[in-house]
């Protein structure tokens, strides 16, 4: 599941957390998995800003020895 797919799915659950029809058991039911959700969102953005900090790393230690030639 992509990222904005999660954040759809995780849309929808809160949609049907706002139903003050929704038994009190299936509610913590939904609420369980949207917290599920937004841990794996987490995951996927911490393993995205360590990619970019590794890349802007190395540009920058590039940058710094092609600087002095």
């Amino acid at each position: 599941m992509t990222l904005e797919e999660t954040f759809e799915k995780i849309d929808e659950l809160m949609e049907k957390l706002s139903d003050d029809s929704l038994p009190l058991e299936e509610s913590f039911a939904v609420y369980k998995e949207g917290m599920e959700l937004l841990d794996g969102c987490k995951k996927i953005i911490d393993d995205v800003e360590a990619k970019v900090a590794a890349l802007a790393d190395g540009a920058s230690s590039d940058g710094a020895s092609s600087d002095g030639d």
